[in-house]
């Protein structure tokens, strides 16, 4: 009875998200209570949500404060100097245009938002590639890269995991670094071989002279927020905040790093007390957006888990995977997250996939920590840019104005192929075992 309530709750979830008939903070909540009273929990129901909302808390609060933070140093200009210098260094050679172009996206994607990533990298690059009749596939492409390769420990899929499987990010993300590494190898690899390619075509020479650099001009707002003097500063605070994250982590939680360095940050830029609180609300919504689906997936994760739905639906399943099979599970599942993006949408895998994945590769003794590693090697993350079940990626096409058909059969193979690079990576570097 119960692995079939289980099972009833994660298609209904998946059900309601998918078809758009709920919104993924509805369907979290919605569904499994409604799934616990139907199994007879009845009162306990409240106990396995406050248990839920419980585990997730420093995880929503890293979230909120990261989003503030580099918001805050956004605003104050930070990444300017950097962008300028960017489009000044790449000139008009189409193999440092493109190589340029990776690099903006992965800079501008630092706060983990794939929507502000291809809004500032895609305007400030598509007039160089239309002059020099570059081909607009190949923006999208390398922009998508960038980001996609980026799953740092603020960014929604790897929070999402933390959070679903109840793991500290650092005991995801710190033996992923050298795999992230290897990823950014082949990607700037990649964004060669592209421009590359795009110069045979074009048949480019260094001879053909040189194309005026499009100009990034800031609106009167934006210019009243920046503030030049305090770049250094600001670059040295988040190498702090960062560094001491990636080492740290253990010791001193992710929440207060960046619940530290944004009041630093706001005091130095913005000594107002009103800027700072016009600061805070300009990006407030972004924040509390995914602070509500975060708890609202801490109802789910405490409901399923406490009620006993998740166990049994493991227990299950543990008898149609054969126990030699049990150590690979990792690794198929590196090699199938970035096309599985293709079918899920971040909430309804991260929440109802993920976990009873985990449950049964636990049961066959194999580490949830290798399950969640593997799902952030592709599932939203190398396969968000070309997924239709995110705005971003309608975002990468509106603005470069190509076809969504197109930028998928273009960037799809290239990002996939981070997915298996990186996948071979963890497998070579003793992350997997085999």
């Amino acid at each position: 009875m119960l692995p079939l309530l289980g099972l009833a709750t994660i298609v209904v979830l998946l059900a309601a998200i998918l078809s758009k008939r709920m919104s993924p903070l509805v369907a979290l909540i919605i569904v499994p209570i409604a799934a616990s009273l139907i199994g007879g929990f009845g009162l306990q129901t409240s106990k396995f949500v406050i248990d839920g909302l419980k585990s997730l808390a420093p995880v929503v609060g890293m979230f909120v404060f990261a989003i503030l933070y580099f918001g805050t140093i956004t605003d104050a200009g930070t990444l300017d100097p950097i962008i300028d210098r960017i489009l000044r260094t790449v000139g008009t050679r189409p193999t440092r245009i493109v190589m340029g172009t990776t690099l903006l996206a992965l800079l501008i994607h630092l706060d983990g938002s794939g929507a502000v990533c291809f809004l500032v990298t895609i305007p400030a690059m598509l007039p160089l590639y239309d002059r020099l009749k570059m081909d607009r596939r190949v923006l999208a492409a390398a922009a998508s890269m960038a980001a996609g390769i980026n799953f740092l420990p603020w960014t929604g899929p790897m929070i999402r995991a933390s959070a679903s499987l109840h793991l500290p990010i650092s005991a995801l993300f710190n033996p992923l670094i050298p795999v992230q590494i290897v990823g950014l190898v082949f990607v700037f690899g990649v964004s060669w071989w592209l421009g590359r390619r795009e110069e045979k075509r074009l048949g480019y020479s260094a001879a053909d002279g040189e194309v005026p650099m499009p100009q990034r001009e800031l609106t009167d707002e934006q210019k009243a927020l920046r503030r030049p003097k305090n770049f250094w500063f600001n670059i040295v605070l988040t190498l702090v905040v960062l560094g001491t994250m990636v080492v740290m982590g253990e010791k001193i939680p992710p929440a207060i790093m960046f619940m530290v360095g944004l009041c630093i940050a706001l005091l130095v830029n913005y000594p107002n007390v009103d800027m700072q609180r016009q600061r805070i609300d300009a990006h407030a919504r972004a924040a509390l957006m995914m602070a509500g689906i975060l708890l609202a997936a801490g109802v789910f994760t405490g409901v399923m888990q406490g009620s006993g739905m998740l166990k049994a639906m493991a227990q299950a399943a543990v008898g149609f995977v054969p126990p030699s099979m049990a150590t690979h599970i990792p690794v198929a599942l590196g090699f199938l997250s970035m096309p599985l993006s293709m079918l899920f949408d971040p909430d309804s895998f991260y929440f109802g996939v993920l976990p009873v994945i985990a449950e049964v590769a636990g049961q066959l003794g194999v580490p949830a920590v290798h399950v969640g590693q593997a799902a952030l090697l592709g599932q939203m993350t190398t396969g968000f840019p070309v997924s239709p079940l995110t705005p971003a990626t309608f975002l990468v096409v509106g603005l470069t104005g190509i076809d969504l058909a197109d930028h998928q059969k273009f960037t799809f193979p290239l990002l996939f192929g981070a997915s298996i690079v990186m996948t071979i990576a963890c497998v070579v570097m003793g992350i997997f075992p085999l």
